[in-house]
């Protein structure tokens, strides 16, 4: 069929080094009549994220605390079926292991630095209270 529209970039100029990734694939159930039970159209793809060479050392040690849970012996699986034909599931597969692992490589947020509340802000607001409750007070049927 067509040639995979890859590199996958992860982030920056790093992407999904083809010669570490590892295809299986087998029988799919789902959409397809006939045609599931002779193609081996689901796909799942493998990445040894412990071994690789291809991510910067911070990055590689940031994917592996993150993704620690979804590791099995250092290997990251992702799988996909819910296409019909197998070149599809395979671009499926390649682009969500690729945004998994741009999302694991991602630095961790600034800290939130504590601010003070403006003190006109907090008069306004303790202003609109006291409005509100003199509004509700004047509801109250006890001056009749």
């Amino acid at each position: 069929m067509d040639v995979m529209s890859g590199p996958y970039l992860i982030r920056g100029s790093v992407s999904l080094p083809e010669a570490e990734l590892i295809w299986r694939f087998s029988r799919s159930s789902g959409p397809g009549g006939q045609h599931v039970n002779t193609s081996d159209s689901q796909v799942e793809l493998r990445f040894d994220l412990a071994r690789t060479e291809s991510l910067p050392e911070v990055w590689k040690a940031r994917a592996l605390e993150r993704l620690a849970s979804r590791l099995v012996g250092g290997v990251i699986s992702v799988r996909a079926s819910e296409h019909r034909s197998q070149w599809r599931n395979r671009e499926t597969a390649a682009v969500r292991l690729a945004s998994l692992l741009a999302e694991a490589t991602a630095p961790p947020p600034k800290p939130r630095r504590a601010t003070k509340i403006p003190r006109g802000i907090n008069e306004r607001r303790l202003r609109e209270k006291k409005q509100r409750a003199q509004t509700k007070k004047g509801r109250s049927g006890r001056d009749w």
